[in-house]
């Protein structure tokens, strides 16, 4: 499937490695960069491109891992500053000199956040249901671990049977597992189809997902507590560990650039009980051994997110929130056209200096 009009795709290399990007708008128009999340690419926004106001030059990468950029391991003990790092490494390597308006899907939502607090200028930040800012799975209300080796996170908790299929290239239907039943049904509502042909494209680019320890899930060590393992060093799940992603210190930036915050309330990925943490899955049974409530509780993840950014606004910060009714984890995609509406006016209301 062929890019939208008005849509081209590039290869740079940089001093990182070598990346491949989708853009839409002038060379010197004002920069937004969108990163996508777990499982995707690049490809994943450009239906948003064509409707972009004239004056953004809106840039898409596939980062470490997912798509067409260089297959180059993911260190996990750096959180997602091995995202953070690309980024503004792609940043440097187009010549871009303005501060940029960054927004991050789920994974991509901590890894905009970690650019911005390491120093780099930003515009804005738009977190599009992102992880948590303590990281995904075993993480109490106050971002404290339910045990102090970070077990039931990590590369130990990817589904075997789906993660084959990856590796296998399997376009079916025929199992739960497959992903494109897992796209289906976890990135967006499930009464929500993308049109064939995309649907078919965006299969594609999951696909391209590099599987195993350098990529996802990641490996893994064993744990004597519950669920019996705990994050390795490897990998995307890993990176996703409140072992090393963290990005609740948000709060701390100066200047504090304006945070839109749009999250489906039907998400069931990043939601207080998701469907893919230990916590939740054990409350379910579907985990044998779950140590109760008090233990091991299943992961706040909206109220952690909600409570970050409500300092964030009580410290001096612009917040604005947008919660999508029946949407699921990606409002980007089932209410397409009111999330690039709210989106696109919030980037046009955010006053940035022509350089830096």
């Amino acid at each position: 499937m062929d890019h939208p009009n008005g849509v081209t795709g590039h290869t740079i290399r940089t001093e990182r490695l070598r990346m491949r990007y989708i853009e839409s708008g002038p060379a010197d128009g004002v920069p937004v960069v969108m990163v996508h999340g777990n499982l995707s690419t690049g490809r994943f926004f450009e239906h948003l491109m064509p409707g972009a106001p004239e004056t953004l030059r809106v840039i898409a990468p596939d980062m470490r891992g997912f798509g067409d950029t260089e297959q180059v391991p993911i260190d996990a003990t750096r959180g997602l500053r091995d995202w953070a790092d690309d980024t503004y490494a792609l940043i440097e390597q187009l010549h871009i000199t303005r501060p940029v308006h960054l927004a991050g899907w789920s994974t991509g939502g901590a890894a905009i956040a970690n650019y911005a607090q390491d120093g780099h200028p930003v515009a804005s930040l738009t977190f599009i249901d992102p992880v948590s800012p303590f990281g995904f799975g075993g993480i109490r209300l106050d971002g404290t671990p339910c045990f102090s080796d970070y077990a039931g996170s990590g590369g130990g908790t990817g589904n075997p049977d789906f993660i084959k299929r990856i590796a296998d290239h399997d376009t079916s239907e025929d199992s739960p597992f497959s992903p494109r039943n897992v796209m289906n049904t976890s990135y967006w509502a499930v009464a929500h189809r993308e049109p064939k042909e995309r649907e078919d494209m965006l299969l594609e680019e999951v696909l391209k997902s590099v599987t195993g320890d350098d990529g996802n899930p990641g490996d893994s060590t064993p744990s004597p507590n519950w669920p019996g393992m705990a994050p390795g060093t490897r990998g995307v799940l890993n990176a996703l560990s409140g072992k090393y992603c963290n990005w609740a210190g948000i709060g701390d930036l100066e200047p504090k650039p304006p945070i839109l915050w749009t999250h489906g309330t039907a998400d069931i990925v990043v939601a207080d009980g998701s469907a893919w943490e230990m916590g939740t899955l054990g409350k379910l049974g579907f985990v044998p051994g779950w140590p109760g409530e008090e233990v091991y509780p299943p992961q706040p993840m909206v109220t952690q997110i909600r409570n970050v950014l409500e300092q964030y606004r009580k410290r001096g910060g612009r917040v604005e929130v947008e919660m999508f009714e029946g949407s699921g984890h990606g409002p980007l995609f089932d209410a397409a056209d009111r999330w690039a509406t709210l989106f696109f006016e919030f980037v046009a209301s955010v006053e940035v200096p022509a350089r830096v």
